[in-house]
């Protein structure tokens, strides 16, 4: 019987993948016209702009940012399961940052005793963190842990002569630049909401998941986000490097009972800047270019290690998941807060620029599966191939991919877009990472489709089980890496300047120190602790901070809940 159907059942085969070949052809295209809008605006604006505002405006300084008075500022940072980077994130981000007047709010949950053990440690050396216990176990939402850290925050406030200028919010992986604080106390308060570019930090060329986000993020927050700021004047938070003015987040509270994080959504940053859209908030993607330190080995990985320095704008760097399961779990729950819970909350209100802006966003929902598809009829394809070549293959159906004919011309349209994205891909890319990891990003293109399908297929799960079998939304936890303090390549700091940066000591008693110093010649740690401005412990932890040892270890807990007493 097969041999009499046999042929005739593989032609009807191989008609039916041309006839879905179409289909996806067509989704493909309509997909690649959306893209190549985005990056006609772009470099269409970029022209404009070097022929007109920054030849009539003279560009930022640092020597500005530096100028201005120092505002009150409050770093926001919720933590769950963070144990294993909280502590180093925190001494980074103290012994970085040029800036004195600010706070930091570490959000813990009462079941999370590790992670409450190495806070409370931090908080004995730094004196602006105050650590923000959320009254519930864990894991719930992120917002949920930002509201607690948001009260708290406006309690502490009444204690202070002047209400903080602006709140940031940061993730407990995250390597901030030292002038982070003084870009967003320099546009405070003529703006409400400024959101700073995101990036991966660099990875190894054979890093090939971890390699899928330094490529979509620099395409994205070097080229999409300033395309959505042109469109709509509209940023929406990337959770991190983000700056409400003190206005927006009191406005916010307001709207929602005391809430100002929307605990129904599992991207709350994505929906605050929608909600601050919506209110006119004036908001702002930052640019501010800056010199960051690179550690690079040439030739991937066979060259010799080079350090050197790149120019690129200021912004929030991190270490991204490196293993495919970790990868497309995250990016799940970026899908499911940003397409599915932003589709039902939101829906399509706003002007057309925002409707078509929320169409991107939602589009990934479908087309991610169709990259899949692709793939598969690909493979089919060539298993045909072969059997013609091998003579297995010998009743044909006239092809209805003609020579000339609609559907040749779709493929060949497909073809030249699939190129122009492969040139933005390996141009953006390029520019922050070099040559190497601008060509590995090409193949990596292909992995990342095979991780945003299945992150696509974990988002609607979740969201059909919590819609029909009311299955609880939480926090999907993913452990974070953060780079060693010889991969941040920093300087080493003076005694004197770590002690002033945790607030152990103030200028005064700095100074007053120096002078003690420069007429004896004694140790500057001797002479804190003589004149009793310094106690021990805290001198013996900052030497062994300025000397790189290793200090940040963590601590086993302590007590109930893992307070140490």
């Amino acid at each position: 019987m097969f041999e009499l159907y046999g042929p005739f059942l593989l032609a009807d085969y191989y008609r039916g993948l041309e006839i879905v070949t179409a289909v996806v052809g067509v989704v493909i295209l309509l997909s690649s016209i959306d893209d190549l809008f985005v990056d006609a605006w772009y470099w269409v604006r970029e022209i404009y702009r070097s022929l007109t505002v920054r030849r009539r405006y003279r560009r930022l300084t640092a020597a500005q940012l530096r100028a201005a008075r120092e505002q009150p500022m409050a770093i926001m940072v919720p933590a769950w399961l963070e144990y294993d980077v909280i502590a180093p994130m925190l001494a980074n981000m103290v012994s970085t940052l040029e800036y004195k007047n600010y706070a930091i709010f570490v959000g813990t949950y009462r079941n999370d005793a590790r992670t409450i053990a190495e806070v409370e440690r931090m908080r004995r050396r730094y004196r602006q963190l105050v650590r923000v216990e959320v009254p519930h176990d864990g894991p719930t939402c992120k917002a949920d842990c930002l509201n607690w850290v948001v009260q708290a925050l406006f309690q502490h406030e009444r204690t202070m002569g002047e209400p903080f200028a602006g709140v940031v919010l940061h993730d407990s992986e995250d390597v901030l630049h030292p002038l982070e604080l003084k870009y967003f106390n320099y546009l405070l308060p003529r703006m409400d909401f400024i959101q700073l570019p995101v990036t991966s930090l660099e990875r190894h060329w054979f890093e090939l998941v971890a390699g899928t986000y330094m490529d979509e993020f620099a395409e994205w927050h070097s080229k999409d986000l300033v395309v959505r700021e042109s469109l709509s004047r509209m940023v929406p938070s990337a959770g991190v490097g983000t700056c409400f003015s003190h206005r927006a987040l009191q406005t916010l509270a307001a709207e929602l009972d005391n809430q100002p994080f929307n605990t129904a959504s599992l991207t709350e940053d994505y929906d605050i800047g929608a909600r601050l859209g919506r209110l006119g908030m004036k908001q702002i993607f930052g640019k501010f270019d800056v010199e960051y330190v690179t550690r690079r080995t040439a030739w991937f990985g066979a060259g010799r290690e080079k350090l050197g320095s790149l120019r690129m704008p200021l912004g929030v760097r991190e270490y991204f998941p490196d293993t495919f399961r970790t990868a497309y779990r995250q990016k799940a729950r970026w899908t499911l807060g940003i397409g599915l819970q932003g589709w039902e909350q939101m829906g399509w209100a706003g002007s057309l620029a925002t409707k078509y802006l929320l169409f991107r966003d939602r589009k990934g929902l479908f087309t991610a599966f169709v990259a899949i598809l692709g793939y598969l009829l690909m493979l089919n394809f060539l298993v045909f191939f072969f059997a013609d070549a091998m003579g297995w293959w010998t009743v044909y159906y006239p092809s209805i991919f003609q020579s000339g004919g609609w559907l040749m011309t779709v493929m060949e349209l497909n073809a030249v877009a699939l190129l122009l994205r492969f040139a933005q891909r390996f141009h953006f890319v390029s520019a922050l990472y070099g040559w190497e990891h601008g060509l590995l990003s090409i193949p990596r293109m292909v992995i990342g489709n095979f991780i945003n399908a299945m992150a696509a297929a974990r988002a609607w799960k979740l969201f059909l089980s919590h819609k029909l079998f009311g299955k609880r939304l939480v926090w999907d936890k993913t452990m974070h890496d953060f780079p060693s303090a010889d991969q941040l390549v920093q300087q080493r700091q003076r005694l004197g300047e770590v002690l002033l940066s945790w607030r152990a000591i103030d200028e005064t008693q700095l100074d007053n120190a120096l002078t003690i110093q420069r007429g004896t010649g004694r140790k500057l740690g001797s002479i804190l602790l003589e004149q009793g401005w310094l106690d021990a412990g805290t001198l013996e932890e900052a030497i062994s901070f300025q000397r790189g040892d290793s200090v940040l270890a963590p601590l086993a807990p302590q007590g109930a809940q893992g307070v140490p007493a």
